[in-house]
Parts: structure tokens; C-alpha cells; sequence
């Protein structure tokens, strides 16, 4: 007999509403702002990596795209004027993107009802005991299925603060 009530697939089952859930809770800030979410989440994981900017191929990596779905994204970013490529000075078969001032600005004309979303949909319903225990278990997770969730930024941070490294957390090297 197949047990349907096992625990796992009720965790797998809440986090997949739960995702959905607040992702149609967003959108509409998105979409007002003239972003998808993957464009949101891409020029996110920019403004907050060291320098503003990441390999293609690191970028593509955290957001979980191929380099061509990366590719397709940045260049339409790039026509809106969000994001600009950047050659490497060390390796000519590999370029940047960086987040640009209108890209900047952008961000920054979501931001804060996005952080209102967020508190309402999902922090805010939580003790900060809960949050912090959700946010661990989050990490370990996210490492284990996805290691490459912080791709290019671990190089530039010291061995401490790598630990701590993730799309939830800035990326600035400890002093």
C-alpha cells in the first residue's frame, strides 16, 4: 500500500502552495513595475553581488537558467537598459552583467512594496524564533539541492562570511 499521508509528501505539497501562494501575491508589484519575477530576481542577485555585477555563467547558475535562458534575459534587460554586459579583463570567453542605474532605479521603485508583500505574505506571519528557524532550514536545503545558489559571490567574500552568503543576505566582505 502506497502510505498518501506520509509526512514528506505533505512537506512537498506545503512548499509548493506555499511558493505559489506568495508568488501570486507579488506578481502584481512586479508586473506594475514592468518586471517579471525573473527579471526581478535577476537584477536582485545583481544590485546585491559584489560590484553590481556577476559572470553570465554564475548568474545563470543562481537563478537555475541554462546560459542561453540566462543569455535571453540579459539581453532583454539589457535592451531596456537595466543591465549592461561587461567584458572580463582576465578571460575573453567570459562576460558580465551589470545592473545599470536605470536598472537600479527600477529595483528601487519595487522594493518597498515588494518588502510589504513579503511582511505580509510570509515574515510578518511569523515569530522572529520562526523566522529564524525557517530561514536555517531554508539554507540547508538550499545547499544541498542547489549549491551553485550563490555562485561568484563566495570568491569574493572571506571563508566566515560564505557560510552566511545567499540571495537573502548582501554580499559585502567582512572588514
Amino acid at each position: 500500500m502506497i502510505p498518501f499521508d506520509d509526512p514528506r509528501l505533505t512537506a512537498m505539497g506545503l512548499l509548493a502552495e506555499t511558493y505559489a501562494g506568495i508568488s501570486a501575491k507579488t506578481h502584481q508589484s512586479f508586473a506594475t513595475a514592468g518586471l517579471s519575477e525573473i527579471d526581478f530576481e535577476t537584477l536582485i542577485r545583481l544590485a546585491r553581488s559584489p560590484g553590481q555585477r556577476l559572470r553570465m555563467s554564475d548568474l545563470a547558475a543562481q537563478t537555475g537558467l541554462s546560459t542561453s535562458g540566462m543569455t535571453r534575459v540579459v539581453d532583454r534587460l539589457e535592451r531596456e537598459g537595466l543591465v549592461a554586459r561587461q567584458s572580463c579583463a582576465t578571460d575573453r570567453r567570459a562576460s558580465y552583467a551589470a545592473i545599470t542605474q536605470v536598472g537600479t532605479d527600477r529595483l528601487s521603485g519595487v522594493i518597498p512594496q515588494h518588502l510589504t508583500d513579503i511582511e505580509t505574505w510570509f515574515t510578518g506571519l511569523l515569530t522572529p524564533e520562526q523566522l529564524g528557524t525557517f530561514l536555517d532550514a531554508l539554507r540547508t536545503i538550499r545547499d544541498a539541492v542547489r549549491p551553485c545558489a550563490t555562485a561568484g559571490a563566495e570568491t569574493a567574500l572571506p571563508e566566515a562570511d560564505r557560510r552566511h552568503a545567499d540571495a537573502g543576505t548582501k554580499l559585502i566582505p567582512a572588514e
